[in-house]
């Protein structure tokens, strides 16, 4: 029986030795694939060579290679020892449009000789609008990856239903069962229609955990989580995240001729090897139906606060007095719209001197979204005395948990306000606002008695000062009006005092995003800094920020007639800031890459549409 396999065995290892001699170096892949699939095409070499050159893919998208790899068998018959070695360089490639194509030949040196391999046709068919996003299919040929739904990225929004101004936690997790690695966003959601603020916490690196997603095993991490906060009503889409990954995919070796019937008996031991190969994947469009706030009941003092809140208010004093200042300060802390809500405005007496609020937001970002508090200071200077009252403040807000709106008042407060020195007559005068005291003196000045008066001759109205300063004073009233409408005109178009103002408010951000640079805060530097890009482009091409996307700023851009080259650097740059945080590399470098580049592209903007 053993002689009879040895037989067997030397005459198909000299059948495979002729079929090698007849054919050193061929092309190996599938006879057809889809529009958007990702297959493999493999060069195999019986036996060593160098010098490796592969073709131009013109036909195709190279994802990846090429890839080498090398295999050797040692065979054993009568004592007799046959080394055989084997050679394979493979390709990753997409198919992007119909038709029938040539896999065109490779090249490489055997012996000083430049050797070409075979050709293959190859047929691509219409896809079926799924494909290779989650990897190459099996199929025939010499390497076929085995990576169906190994790597795949999910949307997960915490509700799919929501209030005009409920906050929505939008988080997007990767699936993974392969090897992954330098994770970048490629292309980030524009979020029309939401007002958004990205809350990850992952310090640049991915927290996994494992799951089972579909009867599978998965590794799971979180890529990014964003707060969205509807402010419009309707159906809203949220457009795909793409991300790009290097993914180690696992490969077997088919049989093929020179195949080893040796090698069967170790199974996938012999047979599987990775290799790393760039993949694309994106998550699935997301469709929110945001609702608005119920129109019963709707308290006036409503003014868009939507979530779970408290409201309080304090005063550092009751007794004073007149021309001595107090501070009244309003609270509002919870979850919900922290950042976008009106704070209630008090009312004062009208002797009452009323400095504008310091407004300041402190929040906290979590899974969970956003809270924290907003307080409001009033600085208040009574100018006469006697005893007055504050009344209280009712702030109103939404709660979409009891689906009510609640309305919270402040305290009220009496205040007694003694006569101090400088109230009335007694030579202290105030102008308003915050203008500067004037100091006369006293009210009532005395009489001179010691005065002399002399005859005036002639007449002042027929003098040449006279004409002097009544033209002066004609020209200056002149002036005067013809200024005084240019800066209504100007103050009543709206449009152009939003286009006048934007680059003066993107140096201001841009400065405290400088600031946050040098003291190497990530969160609240790209918070500044994407301000700034957006609310620069907002009032410079008058865009509404609920309507802001990437694709409305390259239209109105492109429609002002700017330069492809300024167009396309202000996208790039806006599509960097949303990721810049998870891209790899030293984080300080890359927010002062980005902080030049900011300067750069606005400053080449501002030329260009003022």
């Amino acid at each position: 029986m053993r002689k009879i396999l040895t037989v067997f065995f030397a005459v198909l290892l000299n059948i495979t030795v002729v079929a090698q001699d007849e054919n050193p170096f061929n092309v190996i892949c599938k006879k057809q694939v889809m529009v958007g699939e990702q297959f493999n095409v493999s060069y195999e070499l019986d036996g060593n060579g160098k010098n490796f050159t592969g073709p131009n893919f013109m036909d195709f998208e190279v994802v990846g290679g090429p890839f080498s790899s090398s295999s050797s068998s040692v065979q054993i018959i009568n004592g007799t020892v046959t080394k055989s070695d084997k050679t394979t360089y493979s390709f990753y490639l997409r198919a992007i449009k119909e038709g029938t194509f040539t896999i065109p030949a490779a090249t490489i040196t055997i012996d000083k000789k430049k050797v070409k391999s075979s050709t293959m046709e190859i047929t691509v068919v219409a896809g079926n609008g799924g494909g290779s996003s989650s990897g190459a299919k099996r199929g025939g040929g010499n390497m076929a990856a085995e990576n169906t739904d190994e790597v795949f990225l999910e949307a997960v929004p915490n509700k799919r239903t929501a209030y005009l101004g409920e906050q929505i936690v939008l988080t997007y997790k990767i699936y993974y069962n392969i090897g992954i690695s330098q994770l970048t966003i490629s292309k980030a959601p524009s979020y029309s229609g939401f007002w958004t603020k990205d809350i990850t916490d992952n310090n640049g690196t991915l927290q996994q955990s494992s799951c089972v997603k579909d009867g599978k095993q998965y590794a799971v991490a979180t890529v990014q989580e964003v707060v969205l906060i509807p402010q419009k009503t309707g159906i809203l889409t949220i457009d795909p995240l793409d991300i790009s990954c290097i993914a180690q995919i696992r490969t077997q070796r088919q049989r093929q001729r020179g195949y080893d019937p040796f090698e069967d008996f170790f199974g996938d031991v012999m047979g599987t090897s990775y290799t790393n190969v760039k993949k694309e994947i994106k998550s699935q469009p997301i469709s929110i139906e945001v609702k608005p706030t119920p129109a019963a009941d709707k308290p006036d003092t409503f003014k868009g606060a939507v979530g779970q809140f408290t409201f309080n208010s304090s005063i550092d004093k009751t007794e004073m007095q007149s021309n001595d200042a107090f501070t009244l300060t309003y609270v509002v802390s919870g979850k919900g719209n922290i950042e976008l809500l009106e704070m209630p405005k008090p009312v004062f007496p009208p002797d009452f001197e009323v400095y504008d609020p310091k407004i300041t937001t402190s929040t906290k970002n979590n899974s969970y979204g956003i809270s924290g508090t907003k307080k409001a200071e009033y600085i208040v200077i009574p100018r006469v005395s006697g005893q007055f009252r504050i009344g209280k403040t009712d702030f109103t807000y939404f709660d979409p948990q009891k689906g009510r709106y609640v309305t919270l008042p402040s305290d009220e407060y009496t205040l007694n306000v003694a006569r101090s020195d400088g109230e009335g007559g007694s030579g202290v005068i105030y102008a308003g606002g915050q203008e500067a005291i004037k100091i006369v003196g006293s009210d009532i000045r005395h009489i001179m008695t010691d005065a002399r008066l002399r005859r005036f001759s002639g007449t002042l109205f027929t003098t040449r000062s006279y004409y002097i300063v009544m033209a002066v004073i004609a020209a200056l009233f002149v002036a005067a009006l013809i200024t005084h409408r240019k800066v209504r005109k100007f103050n009543s178009d709206e449009v152009l005092v939003r286009n006048k103002k934007a680059t003066k408010i993107a140096r201001r951000r841009l400065q405290n995003a400088y600031n946050y640079l040098k003291i190497n805060d990530q969160s609240h530097f790209y918070e500044e800094f994407a301000q700034a890009l957006w609310g620069y482009i907002s009032d410079k091409l008058n865009i509404a920020r609920s309507q802001l996307s990437m694709d409305t700023v390259r239209e109105m851009m492109s429609g002002k007639k700017a330069p492809e080259d300024i167009v396309n650097q202000f996208i790039e740059l806006l599509n960097s800031c949303e990721f810049a945080r998870f891209a790899p590399g030293d984080p300080g470098k890359k927010m002062d890459d980005l902080y030049q580049k900011g300067v750069e592209v606005i400053s080449q903007a501002e030329r260009v549409l003022s």
